[in-house]
């Protein structure tokens, strides 16, 4: 069967389990927050607004050309697309501080990539889908509701994000306490939750896994590559460039496997590319962050530039 024609099926009740997890990997990263990171961030603009531009117009614009260049199925290309137009995943928060990165950047850059993701995602996706002959027509029956999004976003995002921060300030023993066993709790939670869904599907997942492999990874990788290159030619920190790199590179690929289920009714090809991004960037991620950890930054975390 055509990986166009196929629909992978979560029951309300695993997609649920998704949004829990999303919420508790976020609630995870902002016990180690505090509001005057947010305030060191925003009082020099110029590192989050090179990361959002990787994150909105560099990468989405580099997975259309990758769509081009590889001629995929229209359905995995639409998948490609969707995930780069994506806010950046929660877990490179914590690869970032793995890395010796700018963490308070890189939470920063989740926060505003994932509330602009509001209006930024559906209209990447509706751009450059459109110019794909091939995954054009797979867009016309397809409308996403901004206001459902924001709901989304205001549910596995910024209310952990504000639960979490407050007890940092008011209860930080406690914070210090649950911050490192929620980190790690809560990305087995995701990983597991992964591989049950495509347990799922393992039918497809093995016939299509091939495809979605070599693309998922040329597209990861270009992506890292592309958010450090263009932060250290525009003459940011090393400490912030890795910050960029793990935003540009790192999706929240469960928050695509939501829209995906809720907008696109389980499209094969864009779920597999979704799930296996899932598992593949937490790969790349941490080797990269490994790598990184063992050559320390030119200087420490620094003011943003």
């Amino acid at each position: 069967m055509e990986i166009d024609l196929v629909r992978l099926h979560f029951s309300p009740q695993s997609l649920q389990l998704l949004n829990i997890a999303v919420a508790i990997i976020m609630f995870g990263v902002a016990l180690d927050m505090h509001p005057r990171d947010f305030k060191t961030v925003f009082d020099a603009s110029r590192a989050p607004l090179i990361g959002l531009c990787c994150q909105f117009l560099l990468l989405p614009a580099m997975a259309c050309a990758l769509t081009f260049l590889l001629q995929p199925q229209p359905s995995i290309a639409l998948g490609i697309m969707l995930v780069a137009a994506c806010p950046g995943g929660n877990f490179s928060n914590f690869l970032t501080h793995f890395s010796g990165g700018n963490t308070a950047l890189s939470i920063a850059m989740s926060s505003v990539s994932t509330a602009s993701s509001i209006v930024m995602t559906p209209l990447n996706i509706a751009f450059w889908g459109s110019l794909n002959p091939y995954t054009a027509p797979l867009l016309k029956s397809i409308a996403i509701s901004p206001w459902e999004i924001l709901e989304t976003v205001a549910l596995i995002l910024l209310l952990p994000l504000a639960l979490g921060m407050l007890i940092n300030l008011r209860l930080t023993w406690l914070a210090d306490k649950l911050h490192k066993t929620f980190q790690i709790f809560s990305l087995l939670f995701l990983v597991a939750f992964i591989a049950m869904a495509l347990k799922s599907n393992l039918n497809y997942f093995v016939q299509y896994i091939g495809i979605a492999f070599w693309i998922v990874l040329l597209t990861n990788g270009l992506a890292l590559g592309m958010g450090y290159g263009a932060a250290r030619a525009l003459k940011l920190q090393t400490t912030d460039a890795r910050a960029v790199a793990f935003e540009t590179g790192i999706q929240n690929s469960g928050f695509g496997l939501i829209l995906i289920f809720n907008f696109f009714n389980g499209l094969g090809g864009m779920a597999l590319i979704a799930a296996w991004w899932g598992i593949w960037h937490l790969i790349s991620g941490l080797a990269l962050a490994i790598y990184w950890r063992r050559k320390p930054a030119q200087s420490a975390p620094e003011a943003i530039q």
